[in-house]
């Protein structure tokens, strides 16, 4: 993998999730991390975004994900944490301060998250594509499955007003 910061060919912004009170990564945060890495290996020259502030417990999760990234052998160089972003909707205005206008970022999340993350950093004025998502755990509770999907139905287009009236308002 050659990087180079300044031209990545790829920019791969990975949305937390959870850290565990051991401070160690939950799955799902292991799981996005895990997706993000397989598909920047794709690349000749990826660029990782891992978002996510200080949540309960231990560090960032931004900075839980850089830390997994290093072991994993991806450069510093190719890491540009944001730490600021304490839900969805702010680690997207984040990544878009990070990005020059028009520019390109891969989205990494899991698959019932995708498709608000993917609108958000849209209505933002990024263009974006979708990682292939981690795949759900088998071995995951059905009904904790299906709060997940539910909570994205009131959330998308909450969310989506906020992101469209901070453009509206010249905030973003």
């Amino acid at each position: 993998m050659n990087v180079n910061p300044a031209t990545p060919d790829v920019t791969i912004a990975i949305f937390g999730a959870a850290v565990r009170p051991d401070g160690q990564p939950g799955a799902t945060l292991r799981h996005r991390v895990e997706a993000a890495i397989r598909f920047g290996r794709q690349h000749a020259n990826p660029a990782f975004i891992p978002t996510g502030a200080k949540g309960r417990y231990g560090d960032a999760e931004s900075v839980v994900m850089e830390r997994m990234l290093a072991a994993a052998g991806i450069p510093p160089a190719a890491i540009r944490t944001e730490q600021t972003g304490t839900d969805t909707l702010s680690s997207a205005i984040a990544i878009k301060r990070m990005l020059p206008p028009g520019a390109t970022v891969h989205v990494c999340t899991s698959a019932y998250h995708l498709p608000r993350c993917m609108l958000l950093m849209r209505l933002a004025g990024l263009r974006t594509r979708a990682c292939p998502p981690p795949p759900e755990p088998a071995s995951r509770n059905v009904r904790l499955r299906w709060y997940w999907r539910l909570r994205e139905i009131p959330a998308v287009p909450y969310d989506a007003l906020l992101m469209v009236w901070q453009r509206v308002t010249g905030k973003l």
